[in-house]
């Protein structure tokens, strides 16, 4: 009786008045998650293909790059989920480049433009809009070093499969990023694969060759990083099968930008090393080179060749020939230039060289907001470095200013910001480095919890 009375009871109290549920926390998104997705969507997916109607502004990776601004932006009005907390100078450098571009924009209003710079000009926006997402995301929504580490080695995976793609396109000469685009997406560019001195020069996922090689450049000394501090004795073949990868990918691009950004990479990372570290560098690196000479003949004296003779061939003539069209263009309009995007090379000429570039598009001061971002990528990784106590993360700090450095020297060999997958790796290496930053010099109440 009892048992039944007290079974009965709840019964009872549930039909006089109704239960009260218990509110669920709400559901946190993690940044590096978000992020990941979006690493997913510019490696994987080929470069090439984008929305018809948006141009080169309609790539799956601008599109998720922009939703990411508005993520934050929406975050930011909350003062329990804002990443807003602390410094940062990465926010600071974001704007710069934006109001510059915004300048700009206004510029391009004051003189006659035709229908397709000004679609240029609006979808400039748009990637911007985009870059600056992925830079304060990273910059602001990192939380701990552990999510940093995760996010750095998903980056060296993401960057892993272009590398693959690139060493199936130029062994077999098959353009097999034409199996991978989404349907509904419209092919902007060629997908024939480029040639030099009787090689393929595959672009993996990128637009392009330089691309490809620019982005493993910049993405290697990462990989070398999850490498050498790898505690799973498990996981240590696999990451150093990707810096195989990547390193090995790189000079099959045939392109000296990618072949400089190596140079930079090994200039900024073996001063810091220790000496057996450095050695055995050296003699890794030389029996590599003996390997590809003997499996692919030429393909090493090619590259050198390339390297050997700039400032003499045909190409690095013709490049600083544009000079002199430059200055006379950037004088008539010295401040903010003719408008951002709208020098395009079918109605001007081709301009290999994004600080040119922008001089001739945002003016001197864009010039300046461009130098001042990659700058601030290079200072806050060297002040995360002198900031930390530990040799891992100095030397991760390390890595982080080896790959803005080689976007330093890289900017001046081809117009960077024509081609998505490097300006958004770029942009996502500076936010990390704001990350690190952060998390070296900050203490430990200002950080925050992960953006809503």
């Amino acid at each position: 009786m009892t048992s039944t009375s007290e079974a009965a009871a709840p019964a009872h109290h549930s039909a006089g008045r109704p239960v009260r549920r218990t509110r669920q926390p709400k559901t946190r998104v993690d940044p590096v998650t978000i992020v990941s997705f979006f690493l997913i969507v510019l490696f994987v997916m080929p470069a090439r293909y984008v929305v018809g109607p948006l141009g080169g502004a309609g790539s799956p990776s601008s599109m998720v790059a922009v939703l990411l601004l508005v993520w934050y932006l929406l975050s930011a009005l909350s003062p329990r989920w804002t990443p807003i907390r602390g410094r940062q100078p990465v926010r600071l450098v974001i704007v710069f480049m934006a109001l510059a571009v915004l300048a700009s924009y206004i510029a391009a209003a004051t003189r006659p433009l035709s229908a397709d710079e000004v679609n240029a000009a609006d979808l400039g926006l748009v990637l911007v809009a985009g870059w600056a997402g992925i830079a304060l995301v990273t910059a602001d929504g990192i939380s701990t070093m552990d999510r940093l580490e995760t996010l750095r080695q998903r980056i060296v995976l993401g960057a892993s499969f272009p590398a693959f793609v690139a060493m199936v396109q130029f062994f077999t000469g098959i353009e097999v990023t034409q199996y991978l685009a989404l349907p509904g997406l419209v092919e902007k560019g060629s997908a024939v694969l480029f040639e030099r001195e009787g090689f393929f020069r595959p672009a993996g996922t990128a637009t392009h060759p330089i691309e490809l090689g620019v982005v493993l450049a910049a993405v290697l000394p990462l990989a070398l990083h999850g490498a050498i501090y790898c505690r799973i004795p498990e996981q240590r073949r696999k990451r150093w099968l990707m810096v195989a990868l990547i390193a090995g990918a790189l000079p099959m691009s045939v392109s000296r930008s990618a072949i400089l950004g190596l140079f930079v990479v090994m200039v900024v990372l073996l001063p810091t090393w220790p000496s057996e570290w450095r050695l055995r560098a050296m003699l890794i690196f030389g029996a590599a080179a003996i390997v590809m000479r003997v499996l692919i003949p030429g393909l090493i004296g090619t590259v050198l060749n390339l390297v050997s003779v700039i400032g003499s061939d045909e190409n690095s003539t013709t490049r600083t020939g544009d000079y002199d069209a430059v200055v006379e263009a950037v004088s008539q309009r010295p401040l903010f230039g003719q408008g951002f995007a709208t020098y395009l090379p079918r109605v001007y000429r081709v301009i290999d060289n994004q600080y040119l570039m922008s001089a001739l598009e945002t003016g001197l001061v864009g010039l300046a907001a461009l130098v001042v971002f990659l700058l601030a990528g290079w200072m806050l990784a060297r002040r995360a470095r002198r900031a930390a106590a530990d040799a891992e993360t100095r030397h991760l700090a390390q890595c982080l200013a080896a790959s803005v450095a080689v976007a330093i020297f890289g900017f001046g060999t081809f117009d960077a910001f024509s081609f998505p997958m490097i300006t958004n790796v770029m942009f996502l290496i500076v936010g990390c480095c704001g990350a690190l930053w952060r998390l070296q010099t900050q203490t430990p109440h200002l950080s925050h919890e992960p953006l809503a």
